[in-house]
């Protein structure tokens, strides 16, 4: 496998609690290796205006060929009316790290 076979997933949440959760299901389902979970302040457009809230982000740390699976997964169980689903390819990573993600998620 190439770094170019992974990719680093994130969305955001408006609770700690819905994002740990939301990260805990994911590594469970064996979708990503593992997931970061951190506040962050979200400046962005919405019904019509300029929303400034406090939110938690979570980057799942997974293999390209879950992309799909995965965004499916965080549309299914995620509350937002349009969750922030973007996925990142890895451009370099450490062999050891890569091998772990691509062994800790399914086939």
């Amino acid at each position: 496998m190439t770094n170019r076979d992974f990719i680093v997933v994130t969305t955001t949440h408006d609770a700690e609690d819905k994002a740990r959760a939301l990260a805990a299901a994911v590594v469970r389902e064996r979708l990503a290796a593992c997931a970061q979970v951190y506040s962050i302040n979200s400046v962005y457009w919405w019904d019509g205006e300029v929303q400034t809230e406090p939110e938690w982000r979570i980057d799942f740390k997974t293999r390209a060929d879950l992309g799909d699976r995965l965004a499916a997964f965080i549309g299914e169980q995620h509350s937002y009316d349009t969750p922030e689903i973007v996925g990142l390819p890895v451009v370099t990573g450490s062999t050891a790290y890569l091998d772990w993600v691509n062994s800790e998620t399914v086939s």
